[in-house]
């Protein structure tokens, strides 16, 4: 298995908990809890900033003394509605209790400038289309830098229908040249639906240095350290992603690959 492809631990708990050490790099972490009715959590923020998004299921969450209520509306992430959220600051505990079974996502990132724990969805989140024909998908744009609430973190969450591609024509950002490109890491939670479906993730880079091809699972995580990160999802079976990236600069400037920017360019005509 690659280093790259990232599995859960566990059924139950806190089946992701992806540090920067761990992924070997410097901005992104990413936990995931599965968690039962009644079954609590509580963590301290330290020195990031952390995005929570109720991917399934509903819990009650306090963060640094405010109550945000009960949280979380779709039972299953294929509903396509758009998620409930909230971001929690640095130097802050946070805690809850899962209502239904629950599926909490946590994407961290250092933590920059001054917000204040607040929720961020569903409100200001739409579900908007995406490219032409099959490479069509369907974008949750949570945190991306259109919205003013975090000082690293972008946070998105993507659906690609049975049989059509995603993540492409294929793009990296994996340096830090502003307004160019922009350095950002990322790491992507896949679903899949029916759930014992797959897809395929390749993460590679131009010079043949990076270029790994994965069989991704219902629930694995992959990492994108750096390089072109095209996803697919096979007939029959349609995916779900959600994406966290942080890097120096909170902007998403990327570059397509020279040989496949030639979609892009019919496309945008």
């Amino acid at each position: 298995m690659t280093d790259l492809l990232r599995r859960p631990t566990a059924l139950y708990g806190k089946v992701h908990d992806i540090t920067p050490e761990t992924a070997n790099w410097g901005y992104v972490g990413f936990g995931l809890y599965h968690l039962k009715p009644g079954e609590r959590f509580e963590e301290n923020t330290g020195n990031r900033e952390v995005i929570l998004v109720l991917v399934e299921g509903k819990a009650r969450i306090r963060a640094g003394g405010v109550d945000l209520g009960e949280l979380g509306d779709r039972i299953s992430v294929f509903e396509k509605t758009a998620p409930h959220c909230a971001y929690v600051p640095a130097d802050t505990d946070w805690s809850g209790e899962a209502t239904t079974d629950c599926v909490l996502a946590v994407c961290t990132a250092p933590a920059l400038g001054d917000y204040p724990v607040q929720r961020l969805g569903p409100d200001g989140i739409e579900l908007t289309q995406r490219g032409k024909g099959q490479n069509t998908r369907f974008i949750n744009n949570i945190a991306m830098e259109g919205r003013d609430v975090a000082g690293s973190l972008l946070v998105t969450e993507v659906f690609t229908p049975a049989g059509n591609w995603s993540s492409y024509p294929s793009h990296r950002h994996d340096e830090d040249d502003y307004p160019n490109m922009t350095y950002l890491e990322e790491t992507y939670y896949h679903r899949l639906n029916p759930s014992q479906g797959f897809g395929v993730q390749r993460v590679y880079t131009e010079d043949g240095s990076l270029d790994e091809t994965m069989a991704v699972k219902d629930g694995d995580v992959v990492l994108v350290p750096k390089g072109h990160h095209p996803c697919a999802a096979p007939y029959g079976y349609e995916m779900y992603y959600l994406n966290v990236m942080a890097g120096p600069l909170r902007k998403w400037r990327f570059k397509n690959d020279p040989d496949h920017d030639w979609i892009a360019q019919r496309d945008a005509d």
